[in-house]
């Protein structure tokens, strides 16, 4: 009997610390995640799905977020309090999103400059302009779907022949115009420039402007654009007035800003961006050199259509494209 209980005992013991010992395995490693944008703001939240689903059973994640949709000037003094908190929390590796972050948090402090493994997701810029890759970084450019998305248009609107490119003055605006620049030999529709406005007011007179001169209109984002009183807009508040003032289709780049009132888009997807992310640095926290783990670019699309626009635009579509999309109707 005492043998038994002796046993028991040890039993119990020897179960107490395999737990113990699988939930430290468990939350073996530290992240933090610097995101360039706001903690609301649609992208930002798909990004964060897609690392804590494939983080979070294994890693403590700390995020900071860099505000810099609303408040792009003090970028800089939110890159060094990234800085500070990096120092402070000692990660085991670092996920930085959108190019913001890049420019402002990563060059000045980490490139090249720490051992800790960073992996970027979402950028828009050539990675050479950050120089990228570093010994110490990689990631996840962000492509844009273009030449898919101007094909869908087609499908749904043969009688679009041309386009313009709207955007608010902005890093992201800037890196997609020099792909449309790059591409527009193969699209099936011609690019015919693009406008680029500080204000809602200045948007407004470009895109009655563009009235005259394309058939379709390709709003990206203006997120932060301000208002007569200098207030800082959402693309919520934003897409509506655009479309409003334009007399045919817009389409756009994502699934939110489709639920806006954009007529369709092919999409990518942040959920993807925030999973390779993830998964490329926990290759590298368990011991793969980041000079190993080459630049990945984003690489499924989902084609999306709003049905209220549709029909708006008198567009009857055929069946087969509607079975290929995702329907959602504009938000009010």
């Amino acid at each position: 009997m005492p043998g038994k209980t002796i046993l028991f005992s040890c039993f119990t013991l020897f179960l107490s610390i395999f737990i113990i010992d699988a939930h430290a395995q468990s939350k073996n490693f530290k992240v933090l995640v610097v995101m360039s944008y706001e903690k609301s703001y649609p992208w930002v939240v798909e990004i964060k799905a897609g690392i804590d689903s494939f983080l979070k059973a294994e890693c403590q994640i700390q995020y900071f977020y860099m505000n810099t949709k609303t408040d792009f000037v003090n970028g800089p003094q939110k890159g060094r309090q990234a800085y500070d908190l990096y120092l402070t929390y000692h990660p085991d590796g670092v996920i930085v999103a959108d190019d913001d972050a890049q420019a402002m948090f990563v060059v000045p402090y980490l490139k090249d400059k720490v051992n800790t493994p960073v992996i970027f997701c979402g950028v828009n810029m050539a990675p050479d302009v950050y120089g990228y890759p570093a010994k110490n970084v990689s990631g996840i450019i962000e492509r844009e779907p273009m030449k898919e998305s101007l094909l869908f248009l087609t499908e749904l609107m043969p009688s679009v022949k041309s386009f313009s490119f709207i955007s608010k003055d902005s890093p992201t605006a800037h890196a997609v115009e020099r792909q449309l620049l790059a591409e527009k030999e193969n699209y099936p529709i011609i690019f015919l420039g693009s406008e680029t406005v500080t204000t809602l007011n200045q948007a407004i007179q470009a895109t009655q402007r563009l009235n005259n001169s394309c058939d379709a209109l390709l709003y990206v984002t203006m997120e932060g654009l301000s208002d007569n009183n200098n207030k800082p807009l959402s693309d919520k508040e934003i897409m509506p007035v655009i479309i409003k003032n334009f007399n045919g289709p817009v389409i756009t780049n994502a699934t939110y800003r489709v639920g806006y009132g954009a007529l369709c888009a092919v999409v990518k997807s942040g959920d993807e961006h925030g999973r390779l992310a993830g998964e490329l640095l926990l290759q590298a926290m368990h011991g793969k050199p980041v000079s190993d783990i080459p630049i990945k670019k984003n690489e499924f699309g989902r084609r999306i259509i709003n049905v209220d626009t549709m029909h708006k635009l008198g567009i009857t579509p055929k069946p087969s494209l509607i079975r290929s999309a995702m329907l959602i109707r504009s938000k009010k």
